[in-house]
Order: structure tokens, then C-alpha cells, then sequence
């Protein structure tokens, strides 16, 4: 698969994680078809330049860690936060 094509295939898959929820690379990973691109899917996600439409920050280590973010590991923190608190209420 191309890589373009790849790409718009992960974050099209990180677009379904539900409001306050989380999925690890390795489970987009096996989503998408593909369980050995784990690093892959992690470059694909860091390539996303449009946060505010692909929620990339809802993609973590299969640890439970935060992991990085193009805009800051605490950025990330905040937003998983902030759903998790809307999703209680």
C-alpha cells in the first residue's frame, strides 16, 4: 500500500475512536489490517497536521502511557482529560 494511501487509512481509523475513549497503536494497527505496522501507524499518526479534526491525542501506548504528541505530551494530557471529564458529566 502506498504510503499516502496508508496514511489516510490509519487516521481514518483513529477518527472512529469514540469521544473520551482510547486505542493503542497496536490495536489501530491491527484494525487497519496490518498488526506488525505498529511503528508505521505511530509515524502516520505524527504526521497529522489537522488535531482539531483527527483526534490523534485519543491514540496511546498499549501500556496505558500517553506517549508523544506533535503538540506536546501535555497537550495530549489535557485533551484526554477534558473528554474523559465531558464523557462523566
Amino acid at each position: 500500500m502506498p504510503k499516502q494511501n496508508f496514511t489516510k487509512t490509519v487516521l481514518a481509523e483513529v477518527n472512529n475512536i469514540p469521544f473520551g475513549e482510547t486505542r493503542s497503536y497496536k490495536q489501530i494497527a491491527d484494525n487497519i489490517g496490518n498488526p506488525k505496522a505498529v511503528r508505521a501507524v505511530a509515524s502516520a499518526i505524527a504526521s497529522n497536521k489537522k488535531f482539531y479534526l483527527i483526534p490523534c491525542h485519543r491514540v496511546i501506548k498499549s501500556d496505558g502511557k500517553i506517549g508523544e504528541y506533535r503538540w506536546g505530551k501535555s497537550l495530549k494530557k489535557i485533551l484526554l482529560t477534558i473528554e474523559k471529564y465531558i464523557k462523566k458529566t
